[in-house]
């Protein structure tokens, strides 16, 4: 099944799922983990897929990331999730903390339908304020399905991504203040 129609069924069954959903662990299983299996990674393999990833910051130890995507045995990709329920716009300063203690370029965060994909264009290692890209998993538009594929398995090059993202980071500034 290609990747339009396996995001497309997942959405439907976010729609019909999510009023059942009463928790963050649950979100997590039915919404968050099948994306990642879309995305093409076996989210049973823990050498590819590791869960409560370890995130220490200094003096504060126990942080753990909800996910950590890993490819050649470095974390390419960690997600922080919330329940479906939650607006994300106060939860980035914890996936913050934790982009700068890793050794990933790419974050994540998702309550399960909004998806938020951050990077470090403003300032290496440090994950940048706003998302590149962000998304509506229900609403998906085809620009935006070409864009989830570049983080597919098969696909992911760092560099392109990086390239992208900065390209992305700029037009979507330029259509808000074309708005404006």
């Amino acid at each position: 099944m290609e990747l339009n129609t396996q995001l497309k069924s997942l959405a439907d069954k976010i729609n019909q799922l999510k009023d059942k959903i009463e928790t963050e662990e649950s979100t997590k299983h039915a919404f968050v983990l099948p994306f990642i299996n879309i995305l093409g990674y076996d989210t049973f393999n823990p050498t590819e897929v590791v869960p409560e990833f370890t995130a220490d910051l200094g003096l504060k130890k126990g942080e753990k990331v909800d996910y950590a995507i890993f490819q050649d045995g470095s974390p390419i990709l960690i997600i922080e999730c919330k329940s479906w329920k939650e607006k994300l716009t106060i939860h980035n300063s914890q996936l913050f903390r934790y982009f700068h203690v890793t050794k990933t370029r790419f974050a994540l965060l998702t309550n399960g339908i909004t998806y938020q994909f951050f990077t470090d264009l403003d300032e290496k290692n440090k994950m940048d304020e706003k998302p590149f890209l962000e998304f509506d998993i229900t609403n998906l538009k085809d620009n935006v399905i070409s864009e989830i594929v570049k983080f597919h398995k098969s696909n992911f090059d760092v560099n392109k991504i990086v390239n992208n993202a900065s390209l992305l980071k700029y037009t979507t500034e330029i259509k808000k203040q074309i708005d404006n």
